[in-house]
C-alpha cells in the first residue's frame, strides 16, 4: 500500500469507508460524511481508493493464505452484520495500516488490466486504482496496466487527457503507434490516431517524450510546451498561451475551437469524432476558407449549418450513402 503524507489517523478512516462503501448503501448522513473527509485532505481520495482495491483482493485471497499459514485471522463476530467484509472484522481501525503495511504487498495483484473504448460523439472519464484520472475524447481506445513497478497506457487511437498522481516510484506510461510519454506527476493531453501522427500538450509539470522512429532521443516538455509529430514533418516544439491550451483542451467540456483552420481541418475532425465520412471537394481547399469559432463538438448538423451560413458560396450535401459532401455551389 503506497504511504502517503495525510493525518494520523487517515489510514484507519480509509478502511473503515472502504469497509462501509462494499456493505450496504450509505445513508445520506453517511454519504455527507464521507463527502466531508474526502474533501478534508486531497490525498484521501487516493487513499480511499487503495483501500477499496486492498479490501476487494483481501477478500479473495485471505481465505487461501491463512490456510496456508502464511497469516493469523481473528475469529469473526459470532453475528457478522449484514454487508460487512472481510477487511471490516480483519484490518479495522489501527489493524488497518499494519495489515496494509505488511500483507498488501502479497496480496496486491501483479497486475490489474483494464480496457475502455468511448464511441462516436461519447466521451468518458475513468478514476485509476493509483488516484490518477483519465479523460477519454470520442473513437478512443486504451489499455490500462498497473503494476507494482509501473503504470502503463496504451493509447491505441484517439485522445486522451491523464491527470497523474505522483508516484516517482512507479513511472506512468503512455504509449502510441507514433511514440511515447513518461512521466512520475502530471498533467497533459495526448492525441495520436496513427503511427504517423503524434501532439502531446503539457498543462502542469513536466514529461519526456520519445516520437517517431523506435529508440528516439528523449524530449523534455515543461507546462504549456506542445510537441506535434508527423512522419511527413517529423517533430516540432512550441510553448502555447494559457488561451491557448484553454482551447486545445475544450473537448473535455463538449468544445471544439478552431482559429485559423481550413475547412477540410475542421470536416476532418467532425468525422472523426462522429464516425461520418465527409468529402471536402478540392476547389474549396483552393477557395481559401478558414474556419475561427468555437462549435459544440456533439453537434455535427450545427457545425454543418454553420458552413453555409458562414460562407454563401459554399453548399453541404447530404448523400443518399450517409456521406456528406462539402462543395462550392458554383460546382
Amino acid at each position: 500500500m503506497k504511504t502517503l503524507s495525510l493525518p494520523a489517523d487517515s489510514e484507519e478512516q480509509a478502511s473503515l469507508w472502504a469497509a462501509r462503501l462494499e456493505g450496504a448503501p450509505l445513508t445520506p448522513q453517511s454519504r455527507a460524511a464521507l463527502d466531508a473527509w474526502l474533501a478534508a485532505h486531497p490525498d484521501h481520495r487516493a487513499l480511499l481508493s487503495q483501500y477499496c482495491q486492498f479490501s476487494a483482493d483481501l477478500e479473495k485471497t485471505l481465505p487461501a493464505m491463512a490456510s496456508a499459514g502464511l497469516v493469523d485471522l481473528p475469529a469473526p463476530p459470532a453475528r457478522r452484520r449484514a454487508g460487512w467484509s472481510t477487511i471490516t472484522w480483519f484490518a479495522g481501525g489501527a489493524i488497518a495500516a499494519a495489515a496494509a503495511t505488511v500483507v498488501a504487498w502479497s496480496v496486491w495483484p501483479s497486475a490489474t488490466i483494464e480496457r475502455h473504448a468511448t464511441p462516436a460523439a461519447q466521451r468518458q472519464t475513468l478514476d485509476l486504482a493509483d488516484g490518477s484520472r483519465v479523460e477519454l475524447n470520442a473513437r478512443t481506445s486504451v489499455q490500462i496496466e498497473i503494476t507494482r513497478a509501473e503504470r502503463r497506457v496504451r493509447l491505441a487511437d484517439g485522445q486522451a487527457f491523464f491527470a497523474v498522481t505522483k508516484d516517482p516510484a512507479r513511472p506512468f506510461i503512455v504509449e502510441t503507434p507514433a511514440g511515447s510519454v513518461r512521466v512520475t506527476g502530471t498533467k497533459f493531453d495526448v492525441r495520436s490516431e496513427s503511427a504517423a501522427q503524434l501532439e502531446v500538450i503539457v498543462a502542469e509539470g513536466s514529461v519526456q517524450v520519445r516520437a517517431g522512429q523506435e529508440g528516439a532521443a528523449p524530449i523534455a516538455l515543461t507546462a504549456r510546451d506542445r510537441l506535434t509529430f508527423t512522419s511527413a514533418g517529423g517533430i516540432t516544439t512550441d510553448s502555447l498561451t494559457t488561451s491557448a491550451i484553454d482551447d486545445a483542451l475544450a473537448w473535455r467540456e463538449g468544445r471544439i475551437v478552431f482559429a485559423g483552420v481550413t475547412v477540410r481541418a475542421a470536416c476532418e475532425r467532425f468525422a472523426r469524432d462522429h464516425g461520418r465520412g465527409i468529402a471536402v471537394t478540392t476547389a474549396v481547399d483552393a477557395s481559401g476558407h478558414t474556419l475561427g469559432a468555437r462549435y459544440p463538438i456533439d453537434d455535427l448538423k450545427g457545425f454543418l449549418d454553420a458552413i453555409e451560413t458562414t460562407w454563401p458560396d459554399l453548399r453541404v450535401t447530404h448523400e443518399t450513402n450517409g456521406t456528406v459532401r462539402v462543395s462550392l455551389r458554383n460546382q
